[in-house]
């Protein structure tokens, strides 16, 4: 069994009505849903091509839309005990799920919420080169950027390099312990943003795929197709839940 603790493994759309997600979802990203048994229950899988790549979830009551992060590390109760002695608030504790794995969530002390996960078989290996359709990045926004970063970093063992964005302040780039570049972290614009991870997908045209966001009811592209030089072309959007996701065209490490 091979794991990758600081990797993001997986990724839950948790919705008022999963059933109207998966209607954005599956032609905007050629994605199909496969309902797996847990236990006594189903689970509703995303799958990209023949990988299950996360899932769809009723959220509980009063939550609103979002997209959960799940951060792979290496003791599930370790990492529960050193967050929330770190800061973070509790939400579920340390639990086995099924015959699948363990997990537990907490909200990072600016406010993010993220789940921790130890998988009962393995990590999926890092790509040479990520589909389209599949994870690309993850994106802390957090209004306590450097706040974050200390947490992150103490807990989780991240390092990070730093990129400049002007009057918007610096972009960490959080490294997991194997030196691999695993995340961004950064202070959102406008002022009024919520604090939440906001995850990527990579995409063979972002263009278009804004483009087909839209005619299936986004609520709001946040951040049009824009290019970053020498990383790719990305576009962040909410989706019609309400659920803040970015779509990426990468540039190929030997372009």
């Amino acid at each position: 069994m091979s794991h990758l603790p600081g990797k993001f493994v997986w990724f839950e759309h948790v919705s008022s009505d999963p059933a109207k997600a998966r209607a954005f979802y599956e032609p905007l990203l050629n994605w199909h849903i496969e309902r797996v048994p847990m236990g006594e229950q189903t689970y509703d899988t995303i799958m990209n091509g023949s990988d299950g790549i996360g899932g769809l979830r009723t959220a509980p009551a009063g939550t609103p839309n979002h997209w959960m992060s799940y951060l792979s590390v290496d003791d599930v109760d370790q990492s529960f005990a050193a967050a929330t002695a770190a800061g973070a608030k509790p939400v579920m504790p340390p639990t086995d799920l099924g015959s699948v794995g363990r997990g537990a969530t907490i909200i990072d002390p600016t406010g993010a919420t993220v789940s921790l996960w130890k998988s009962a078989e393995r990590d999926r290996p890092d790509p040479e080169q990520t589909p389209d359709g599949d994870w690309y990045w993850n994106e802390l926004w957090t209004h306590g950027a450097k706040k974050a970063l200390a947490f992150y970093e103490q807990v989780f063992g991240y390092t990070h390099d730093t990129m400049d964005l002007g009057p918007q302040g610096p972009y960490y780039l959080l490294k997991s312990p194997d030196g691999k570049l695993r995340g961004g972290l950064m202070q959102p614009d406008p002022a009024d943003a919520p604090t939440l991870w906001v995850p990527y997908v990579h995409v063979a045209d972002v263009d278009a795929a804004a483009a087909k966001a839209q005619k299936l009811g986004a609520k709001m592209i946040v951040v049009p197709p824009t290019d970053i030089p020498n990383v790719g072309r990305f576009c962040v959007l909410i989706d019609p839940q309400g659920a803040a996701i970015a779509v990426m065209k990468g540039i190929p490490p030997s372009a």
